[in-house]
């Protein structure tokens, strides 16, 4: 002690008292001097054995039975060893701490690197995502929107929804005519005297169907384009890549675009289609017809067009697809609204044999509409729906009337359906009538050869029950009327054809239905005529 500071004598002078003041009960407190002792270590106001020494003492006092019967040092508990940690002594040759070993300072300082190295890549990626936020544009993203089975595939590019559906349909298709007197404009192939076979589309060709969707200041707006491809070579005639087939070598199909049109609207003024689709009248009635998905009737076996009848002409015309331009309302409580004005269509004589009159002439368009109610009666899901359809035939010809008749007449026509369905049973009724309408297709055999307009009605009614939760049985039965006009006697025009339908169906998964069907077809005249058949159809259906 000889050598210290006349100050330092006067801290450690201090520090005794403080010490002997420890071992008096309850007047200090032996952390609060071991504590001191830390601090004063700490800023160099004690050297090492400046600090044992008092150390030692104190414990002596606060802690005899720490004392070591060597009478050696004590060594420092651990918790005055943090203490002492904490406030980093930097003599190396401290006896209370061990020096540390070589794998100990490697491993703190590969932690140390490990540590800089992570806080550097968590900065990049920071700055990288701040990046990407700042030139992020949604129009340059391309995403899928999640699949729904039926649907087609989405594909979102920036503002833009592009859609793809579409479906393929094959059938092995076996008619057995029952023999009969062919009926003109009849439907049945009763009278051909044959069985035949095909690999046939049913009333539904091929279909690839693309649609465009975007919405740009505060307007939506669409394009579709339809195409509608046959699996049975093409021979076109009348009725386009709906004509009978040629079941010849090197030919091809045929491919019917039956769509290209356009859309705007807004949810609250509704929406404007311009271009070409499926007309309103009749519209739903071939859209809730069991046999879109199957053959029904053939029209035509041995040399198959496009597609089959299905249920056209035996229960419901032909609503066909028309350039239009349309007005589509909104919903209001599950009604909607529809008008059209759409191009209008000759006067056809589908009976030939000059039994009906003909047109080629317009000056006014065809107008057509309809209203629709979807709601839930009585806890039947329910969709109720009504069409019309109006136009002026012009300068009708005929073997009676000339060449230039300038004779013309309107011709309206109108039709009533509802569809319900609750749990595994659905059912579909369906009522039309025209005046000049015709029957199978719009204006076939509508108007006679003397100027008249017949009349025509007809109706259809279904069934189907999900016997299991893939497999649905389906029946229905239809029939289609066409009146004589007044003064007209044709006994060989058809007064009736009807068929009735039999289909099983079994959707092996969402994409992929097989299908199992009978029909039997009958045309009528309005004399003795009478003609049947038979078919037989198994095949599938894939949707996508």
């Amino acid at each position: 002690m000889p050598s210290m500071s006349l100050c330092r004598l006067s801290l450690l002078g201090s520090t005794f008292c403080i010490a002997a003041l420890s071992v008096l009960p309850n007047v200090a407190r032996a952390d609060d001097y071991t504590e001191l002792l830390d601090i004063l270590r700490a800023k160099g106001s004690l050297t090492r054995s400046e600090y044992n020494v008092l150390l030692a003492h104190h414990q002596h006092h606060s802690h005899p039975s720490l004392q070591r019967d060597d009478d050696s040092a004590p060594a420092a508990p651990s918790r005055h060893r943090n203490r002492y940690m904490r406030y980093g002594p930097q003599n190396e040759g401290s006896s209370l701490e061990a020096p540390p070993d070589v794998t100990t300072i490697a491993a703190v300082s590969a932690a140390r690197r490990a540590a800089m190295e992570a806080s550097a890549s968590a900065q990049d990626a920071r700055n990288s995502l701040l990046e990407a936020r700042r030139t992020y544009n949604p129009d340059s993203i391309v995403r899928v929107k999640p699949y729904v089975a039926g649907k087609g595939v989405t594909i979102q590019a920036g503002q833009i929804d592009i859609n793809i559906s579409g479906f393929v349909n094959a059938y092995y298709t076996y008619n057995s005519p029952a023999g009969g007197r062919a009926v003109a404009g009849g439907v049945s192939t009763g009278s051909s005297g044959f069985d035949s076979s095909s690999i046939r589309n049913g009333l539904l060709p091929g279909g690839l169907i693309l649609k465009l969707n975007t919405v740009q200041d505060g307007i939506k707006l669409g394009a579709v384009f339809g195409m509608y491809p046959g699996i049975n070579n093409n021979n076109p005639s009348t009725f386009n890549a709906n004509s009978g087939g040629s079941p010849v070598g090197l030919g091809t199909a045929g491919l019917d675009f039956r769509q290209v049109y356009m859309t705007a609207g807004t949810d609250e003024f509704g929406t404007v289609k311009l271009g070409r689709d499926i007309a309103l009248f009749a519209s739903d009635a071939i859209l809730n017809d069991a046999t879109l998905l199957s053959v029904g009737s053939t029209g035509s076996n041995a040399n198959p067009a496009n597609t089959s009848l299905g249920r056209i002409g035996v229960g419901y015309v032909y609503t066909d697809w028309l350039p239009q331009i349309t007005y589509i309302s909104p919903k209001w409580k599950g009604f909607q609204a529809s008008v059209g004005v759409m191009t209008p269509l000759d006067e056809y004589n589908f009976a030939g044999g000059g039994l009906s009159a003909t047109t080629t002439q317009h000056s006014s368009p065809m107008l057509q509409g309809k209203v629709t109610y979807d709601g839930n009666i009585l806890g039947f899901t329910t969709r109720f729906w009504s069409s019309f359809l109006v136009q002026h035939q012009q300068n009708l010809t005929s073997s009676t009337l000339g060449s230039s008749s300038r004779k013309g007449t309107t011709v309206e026509a109108g039709d009533v359906g509802v569809k319900v369905s609750r749990g595994p049973f659905e059912g579909v009724a369906y009522y039309y009538y025209g005046s000049g309408l015709g029957t199978t297709g719009i204006f076939f055999d509508g108007v006679s050869a003397n100027g008249r307009k017949r009349d025509s009605e007809g109706y259809y009614v279904q069934a189907a029950y999900k016997i299991l939760p893939k497999l649905k049985l389906v029946g229905s039965y239809g029939v289609s009327n066409l009146y004589q006009a007044p003064g007209e006697d044709n006994p060989d025009m058809v007064r009736r054809n009807q068929s009735e339908v039999g289909a099983i169906y079994y959707n092996l998964t969402d994409w992929f239905t097989i299908v199992g069907e009978y029909a039997h077809t009958e045309s009528d005249s309005h004399s003795s005529a009478h003609e049947s058949d038979h078919t037989m159809s198994a095949g599938a259906m894939m949707t996508f």
